[in-house]
């Protein structure tokens, strides 16, 4: 591939998932490390994100932001990788369906960090229950999501699982510890949090 990959993140953001994917498939990227409040506000990097956050993938002319569509998009480029189940197999739909299952887990979380749950009727989430319980069952006796080989479903599910039970945000129930931890081993899991390790220490360093 001769067309330039370039992270756009910071060490400790969900970049750190962008930049897993990206040490999975193999592709030789640039990153660039952006400061919140500075660098990540300013009109050059808004001109890539307008959201202002990180992660952003530019590939080439072409801009992906949000940690599933980055995810999804790297898997097919690297068809070869079967990162992503073939498009027409039947293990394309639970593909997509956990990947997209991140936001209602994410919004109820975020809501629940908050102290603004909304009533189960209202949230687009429904009820904590419904959500921990259907993913706790999808994971129950499975280390694939989708089919029977690593997929970026995996990838995303696990390193959401490894963040928010990291910072003590979700039950720590059997399945959702074993599942981050079992794919947090993977070659590129524990390749990209040393690349993403050293660069906060060196961050730390300087604003020392």
């Amino acid at each position: 591939m001769t067309t330039p990959l370039t992270l756009y993140t910071h060490p400790w953001s969900r970049g750190r998932v962008a930049r897993w994917m990206l040490e999975e498939t193999g592709l030789p990227y640039a990153t660039e490390v952006l400061q919140y409040g500075t660098t990540m506000k300013a009109p050059a990097y808004r001109a890539i994100n307008p959201m202002g956050k990180v992660p952003a993938l530019k590939h080439g002319d072409t801009v992906v932001t949000e940690n599933a569509a980055i995810l999804m998009y790297l898997a097919d480029l690297v068809p070869g990788k079967q990162l992503a189940p073939a498009p027409g197999t039947p293990a394309r739909g639970p593909y997509y369906r956990w990947i997209a299952f991140m936001a209602p887990l994410e919004a109820l979380l975020t809501a629940k960090s908050a102290g603004a749950l909304a009533k189960p009727e209202q949230a687009g989430y429904g009820s904590e229950a419904d959500v921990l319980d259907t993913l706790e069952g999808a994971l129950r006796g499975r280390d694939h999501l989708a089919g029977d080989a690593f997929s970026a479903a995996d990838l995303f599910v696990a390193a959401s699982l490894g963040f928010y039970l990291q910072f003590k945000t979700i039950e720590p129930r059997a399945e959702f510890v074993r599942f981050a931890q079992l794919h947090a081993q993977r070659p590129a899991a524990l390749r990209a949090g040393a690349i993403d390790d050293e660069l906060a220490a060196q961050l730390q360093k300087t604003a020392s």
